[in-house]
């Protein structure tokens, strides 16, 4: 079988019915069809950013996605050249540049913001000081993820929600119609780009001066960059040491903040790349639409620490997220898969897949589960990968843990002939400690992990 034929599919159904998905309404297309070589059409329909020209014809991006309606690009380095990996090595040596302008904007501004805002949230929002951000999940009545956006609080009374891949505009204004909050819900003419690496404070520094070295993890500084006004924040999507500058008025100004950023980058030894996808699966950063999505509870994802048990106010999702929670901690855990970590066999997988790779029980051989995010990482010499497995096969507590070692439990993944071992054969994979590797910010949950293991010790 040639790498551009799809596997040989199940000799019951092509989606593959063996792998539980009764509680989802609308199940996950597992038909392994690979990639088909297709091109994308470039057509007024979908928006380009204020960056699109700086990527694609003066960086020469070569690929893209499209996300949140926009064209993202999601290429740089030509394969020949090392391609993805290559960008890695950039991301991690060195300091690189983003076109994130695919994060939109949505503001929430008014008298009644921060009551508004705190209905649409799980963690809450009274906590958030001015001009301070947090990551953020918003639920629908079923407790299933809508977007998981890096929420900025840049006044008392406004916040810009800066979102994944999923509309968000049209829920708010939704949420609000019959509530009568006193706000005013749009998209603004701010565009993001994320400056990540080890070198990402040096950059910063060059552009916007000395004062960026004070901003803490999720703080906000306002500034300037060849006289267009921008905020700053320490945040990212890499696990690296990184930021981002939201260019105000971004259909004028954004080109203005490019060239005097990239330039930067480029003298400090980095360029422009993707996002970086590889960092952030090693670093346990969940992509919305891949690892989970407006079915999947944060329970299943390793996010309950959203879910509070002291938040004062009411909150889109907060009766069918308790309840979820009690049940857990009744040792009812109500979800028939459950996302974990792999290190999995195989050739180094070194792009995108183009499928949610099948997962079977390497007892029975029959298919139970499916990779969402997998990529080899040349730091651990191992592919690794989130994927969902049955929680029965799990250790119990199936509670929101994230596992501090390596375990025994095995799976076999089904990986397409040119990364497997033996063509048509799956390989071995194991339950494995996530992160794979540590953030240089800790998340919420990873700092939870880690005073639990210094109070253990003590």
């Amino acid at each position: 079988m040639s790498d551009n034929q799809p596997p040989q599919q199940s000799a019951d159904h092509p989606n593959h019915p063996s792998v539980d998905q009764s509680d989802r309404v609308l199940p996950r297309n597992l038909r392994q069809t690979g990639d088909p070589g297709i091109e994308m059409l470039v057509s007024t329909r979908v928006r380009k950013s204020p960056f699109f020209d700086k990527s694609f014809n003066e960086e020469g991006a070569w690929r893209c996605t499209v996300y949140n309606r926009i064209y993202h690009p999601r290429g740089l380095v030509e394969p020949e050249d090392g391609g993805a990996m290559a960008e890695y090595e950039a991301l991690t040596n060195a300091v690189t540049l983003w076109d994130v302008a695919v994060e939109r904007q949505i503001r929430v501004k008014g008298p009644d913001a921060e009551a508004l805002t705190d209905y649409l949230i799980t963690r809450d929002a009274t906590e958030i000081e001015s001009m301070h951000g947090k990551y953020v999940i918003l639920c629908n009545e079923d407790g299933g993820i809508l977007n998981d956006p890096v929420l900025l609080r840049v006044a008392d009374d406004e916040f810009w929600f800066s979102i994944s891949d999923s509309t968000l505009m049209q829920w708010i204004q939704g949420v609000n119609v019959g509530m009568d909050f006193d706000v005013e819900v749009d998209e603004i003419d701010v565009a993001p780009m994320q400056i990540q690496g080890p070198r990402s404070e040096d950059v910063m520094i060059d552009v916007v001066g000395e004062e960026v070295s004070d901003i803490p993890y999720y703080g906000l500084m306002d500034a300037e960059i060849n006289g267009a006004d921008v905020l700053v924040s320490q945040t990212g999507f890499s696990g690296e040491k990184g930021f981002e500058i939201y260019v105000r008025e971004a259909s004028k100004n954004a080109e203005r903040v490019w060239d005097p950023v990239l330039d930067s980058v480029k003298d400090h030894g980095g360029m422009q790349i993707a996002p970086g996808h590889h960092r952030r699966i090693a670093a346990g950063i969940l992509s919305w639409g891949q690892d989970m999505d407006h079915e999947t509870s944060p329970f299943q994802v390793n996010l309950g620490y959203h879910v509070p048990d002291d938040k004062a106010g009411d909150y889109v999702g907060k009766e069918a997220l308790e309840e979820q929670k009690e049940q857990i901690e009744n040792g009812e855990y109500p979800f028939n898969l459950k996302l974990v970590g792999l290190k999995m066999a195989g050739e180094p997988i070194r792009d995108y897949a183009p499928d949610f790779w099948l997962i079977s029980d390497p007892e029975t051989g029959e298919e139970c589960g499916y990779v969402t995010s997998p990529w080899y990482n040349p730091d651990l010499e191992t592919n690794i990968a989130l994927g969902f497995v049955p929680a029965e096969k799990l250790e119990a507590p199936l509670d929101d843990r994230v596992y501090d070692a390596d375990l025994d439990t095995e799976f076999r993944v089904h990986l397409p002939d040119k990364y497997s071992e033996e063509p048509g054969e799956p390989v071995f994979a194991t339950v494995a400690k996530v992160p794979f590797k540590e953030s240089v910010n800790p998340s919420a949950r990873e700092q939870a992990k880690l005073n639990a293991k210094r109070d253990s010790e003590e």
